[in-house]
């Protein structure tokens, strides 16, 4: 009796009550619920778009264009030309008053050749040859007339190969039948151009210049007395001319 009695109460010992049992059962719960905190916010975190969106990126820096420092060269530039001369009137050389004397002094066209000094700034100075068959009415078989120069251009640096320039200078003429000299004097002129830089080493353009001209009286071939005339010609050129560099400041 003693044994039986002593077994029932060594089970009972043993077990736990019920409610012990279903406390623990709570605590396991809430351990399970508390103890991982990220496992209840992870599907909301999901759900939430600010979460999941990329970090926003600096973007990229703008670089302004601009244009390169300019090049301080020295070069020699010459050429050559095609030229043509429009008289606009003859002075005296071809008085209106004489209308059966044949003006001897008329347009016409030719070439040029030049050389100079190009600055590493906006100027040019240089010299030019020009020969001229000018119309004389017949009165020469081949009327030459030849120009010596002196020359200088500004051109402004704009930031392009096509570049407007002034061009202004003095010089003197001689003028004869092939190529003699009958008559001679002085010019001066003056006018705008442009020049289209097509490598770094050759240019062309165009010219545009007025140009009075002071010429001596003489007697033509004609037996026809010239006054001292005051002469007025217009002259274009199309130029091509090439640069060697001397060097670099």
């Amino acid at each position: 009796m003693l044994a039986a009695s002593a077994a029932p109460s060594a089970s009972a010992a043993a077990a736990p009550p019920a409610g012990a049992r279903a406390a623990a059962s709570a605590a396991a719960a809430d351990d399970d619920a508390g103890g991982d905190p990220t496992a209840g916010a992870a599907p909301e975190a999901q759900d939430d778009p600010v979460a999941v969106e990329p970090p926003l990126l600096d973007p990229p820096p703008v670089e302004i264009a601009t244009r390169p420092p300019p090049l301080h060269v020295e070069y020699a530039q010459y050429g050559v030309a095609l030229a043509a001369e429009i008289n606009l009137d003859p002075g005296a050389a071809c008085p209106a008053t004489e209308r059966f004397t044949p003006c001897i002094l008329g347009s016409g066209g030719g070439l040029s050749v030049r050389g100079g000094y190009r600055s590493p700034g906006p100027w040019y100075f240089g010299g030019a040859y020009e020969f001229t068959k000018l119309d004389s009415e017949n009165l020469y078989r081949l009327g030459i007339f030849q120009q010596l120069r002196a020359e200088m251009r500004y051109l402004p640096d704009i930031g392009y190969r096509t570049a407007p320039y002034f061009s202004a200078g003095i010089g003197g003429v001689v003028y004869g039948n092939e190529w003699g000299v009958e008559t001679g004097g002085a010019l001066i002129f003056a006018g705008v151009g442009v020049e289209l830089e097509v490598s770094r080493g050759a240019v062309i353009g165009l010219s545009c210049v007025y140009r009075p001209v002071l010429l001596a009286g003489w007697k033509d071939t004609a037996n026809y007395e010239r006054e001292t005339a005051i002469a007025q010609f217009v002259g274009f050129e199309f130029l091509l001319e090439v640069r060697s560099e001397f060097g670099r400041r």
